[in-house]
C-alpha cells in the first residue's frame, strides 16, 4: 500500500504562515462514556442531554439523557467548541449542552491572540480534516486521536480573524434563513394537503384503484449482478434507493441492466407512475426517464385521464387516509409489502376533473417554490464552503 501523503499546499501553508499546534493555544477536553446501562430515553430536572457523536454529526436522533450527579462527567455549553476523534472523526460543532461522550473534545481555554469563532471555522476546512484523516486508524469503528499533536493553527491578526468570521457568518445567518423557508413551504404543503384532499364534508366519488388504475408489477433478472452494465446503452435500473421519500420524481439511477435483462424485468417510460411494493412501501413517484422496474414496485396505468388525472393520483397517494389503508393492508407478514391486489382494493376520493386540475395547481406551486428553496440551500452551502477555504488562502 502506498504510503498516505498529506495535502503538500497544507505544509507549504503553514511555512509560510505563522502556525502552532492546536495544543498549543487551546486544552481539548475529553469527554467521558458512562456505560448504556446509565443512559435515560426521557429527561427531567435530575439529568443532563448526553452528547455522542452520532449526535452532533447528525447520524442519530434518539437522544440520551444521563444523571446530574454521575463521576467524571465532562459537562458542556453551548458556546464551547466540540470536536470528534472517534467514530466519525473531524466533526466540528457548537450550541450543543450536556455531558460529552469518550469520542469528543471540548476545546477550551482558547489564547487571546485566537478568536474561538476563528477557531470554530478553521478546523472545518480541508486543511486541519486533512491531518485527522491521515491519522486515523481503525475499520469498523475509526480513532484519529493521533492527529491531535499534528492539528496546526494559522495565526493570523486578531482583525484579519474578525473579518473571516464576519464574512462566514453573513453566509451562516443566509443559510439559517433559508432552511426556516424550507420548513415552512413543509408545513404549508401539509396544511394544503389536509384541506384540499380530505374529503370529509365534500361530495366525491369514492372509488378503488383498482377501478381506475391498471396496476403491474415488476420484475428482476437473476443473478442481477449478471445483468448490470456500466455502457452507455444499459436500461436505466430504478431502485428505491434512487429516490428520497418526500420527492416527486425519478431523475437518475446509479445502476443499468443489459438489454438482455428486459425479458425478465418491466420498462417503463418517462411520465409513468410507480409505487414502492416492499421496505419502504406506499412510496409513489413519477418518472423523469425511462428504465426499468424490479419487484419492489408497482406500475399504476390510468385508464381515463378525463377521469383522474396523474398528479392529483400521486398527491392523493401521499395523503394520510390513503397512507393508513396501506399500513392495513400490508399489515399480518414477517416482511410488510403491497402486492397488486393489496392496492387495487384501496379507496381514493375522486373530485371533478377541474377541481383536481385547481387542486394540482396549488400543491405543485407550493412543491416548486420549496425546489428552488432546497437548490438556493445547495448553492449557500457550496458559497460557504468556498469562502470558508479561500478565506484563509487569502491569508497568505
Amino acid at each position: 500500500m502506498a504510503e498516505k501523503k498529506l495535502n503538500l499546499y497544507y505544509l507549504k501553508f503553514l511555512k509560510v504562515m505563522k502556525a502552532k499546534k492546536l495544543i498549543e493555544v487551546c486544552e481539548l477536553v475529553r469527554g467521558n462514556e458512562p456505560g448504556s446501562k446509565s443512559y435515560f430515553e426521557e429527561s427531567n430536572q435530575d439529568r443532563i442531554r448526553f452528547i455522542r457523536v452520532g449526535d452532533i454529526s447528525g447520524k442519530m436522533d434518539n437522544p440520551k439523557f444521563v444523571d446530574k450527579d454521575l463521576d467524571s462527567l465532562t459537562v458542556v455549553e453551548p458556546e464551547e467548541i466540540l470536536i470528534s476523534f472517534d467514530g466519525t472523526p473531524g466533526i466540528i460543532a457548537k450550541g450543543w449542552s450536556g455531558a460529552i461522550s469518550s469520542g469528543i473534545r471540548a476545546i477550551r481555554n482558547i489564547k487571546p491572540e485566537l478568536s474561538r469563532d476563528f477557531l470554530f471555522y478553521y478546523l472545518q476546512t480541508s486543511q486541519p480534516q486533512e491531518v485527522i484523516k491521515f491519522y486515523t486508524t481503525g475499520v469498523t469503528i475509526l480513532h484519529a486521536s493521533r492527529a491531535i499533536p499534528h492539528i496546526k493553527i494559522p495565526i493570523f491578526p486578531l482583525k484579519i480573524q474578525k473579518k473571516i468570521v464576519e464574512r462566514l457568518d453573513a453566509i451562516k445567518k443566509a443559510q439559517e434563513l433559508n432552511d426556516k423557508q424550507i420548513n415552512l413551504a413543509d408545513e404549508l404543503f401539509q396544511s394544503l394537503v389536509h384541506r384540499e384532499l380530505n374529503p370529509k364534508g365534500k361530495n366525491w366519488e369514492v372509488k378503488k384503484i383498482g377501478d381506475v388504475c391498471e396496476i403491474a408489477r415488476g420484475g428482476s433478472p437473476r443473478p442481477i449482478n449478471k445483468y448490470l452494465t456500466k455502457s452507455p446503452d444499459g436500461i436505466n435500473w430504478i431502485k428505491i434507493g434512487d429516490v428520497k421519500e418526500g420527492e416527486k420524481y425519478v431523475t437518475s439511477t446509479a445502476e443499468k441492466i443489459k438489454p438482455e435483462g428486459v425479458s425478465k424485468t418491466r420498462l417503463v417510460q418517462e411520465g409513468d407512475l410507480i409505487l414502492s411494493n416492499s421496505m419502504s412501501f406506499g412510496r409513489p413517484y413519477i418518472l423523469k426517464i425511462s428504465g426499468a422496474i424490479h419487484d419492489g414496485w408497482l406500475l399504476l396505468h390510468i385508464n381515463n385521464t378525463g377521469e383522474l388525472l396523474q398528479d392529483f393520483l400521486y398527491y392523493t397517494l401521499g395523503t394520510a387516509q390513503t397512507k393508513i389503508q396501506f399500513e392495513k393492508a400490508a399489515s399480518g407478514g414477517v416482511v410488510r409489502n403491497l402486492n397488486s391486489d393489496l392496492v387495487r382494493k384501496v379507496k381514493i376520493s375522486l373530485p371533478p376533473i377541474e377541481t383536481q386540475r385547481k387542486i394540482v395547481e396549488k400543491l405543485s406551486a407550493v412543491q416548486d417554490y420549496k425546489k428552488k428553496l432546497i437548490e438556493q440551500k445547495q448553492k449557500l452551502q457550496e458559497l460557504f464552503e468556498s469562502v470558508l477555504n479561500k478565506s484563509f488562502k487569502d491569508g497568505l
